[in-house]
C-alpha cells in the first residue's frame, strides 16, 4: 500500500509535514508542500496528515479563523449554514468554495 501522489503526510522520523510526490517499492518520494528540495522516506516512517497537520502548516483553513478577510467570513458562515441545514450537497460546495477562496487569496494560488 503507499499513498496516493498529492497526499499530504508526515513523516515521522522528523515530524515534517510532505507532500507525496511519487512512490518506488517500499519508498516513497516526498516534498515540502509548496516546493523544495525532495527526499525519500520508507513507507512505514510516514503517516497520513491529519487535519490539525494540515492546518498547523498552514494548508487548511481553519473553520473558526477568518484573518481579517470579509470574504472568509461570508464562505465560513455560508459552509455554517449549509451544514446546520444537513444537505450534504450543499455542504460539500460551501466547503469547496471556501477551500478554493483559501487556496487562491491566501496562499497565493497553490
Amino acid at each position: 500500500m503507499t499513498y496516493r501522489i498529492g497526499a499530504f503526510v508526515v513523516d515521522t522520523r522528523e515530524g515534517k509535514i510532505a507532500q507525496v510526490i511519487g512512490a518506488a517499492g517500499s519508498r516513497v518520494t516526498l516534498r515540502r508542500p509548496g516546493g523544495g528540495l525532495e527526499w525519500e522516506a520508507p513507507f512505514a516512517s510516514l503517516r497520513l496528515a491529519t487535519r490539525e497537520d494540515r492546518e498547523a502548516a498552514g494548508l487548511w483553513p481553519a473553520m473558526r479563523r477568518t484573518y481579517g478577510c470579509v470574504d472568509c467570513g461570508q464562505l465560513r458562515d455560508a459552509y455554517n449554514e449549509a451544514a446546520a441545514g444537513g444537505d450534504p450537497y450543499a455542504t460539500g460546495e460551501a466547503l469547496v468554495l471556501l477551500r478554493r477562496h483559501w487556496r487562491m487569496v491566501h496562499m497565493g494560488g497553490a
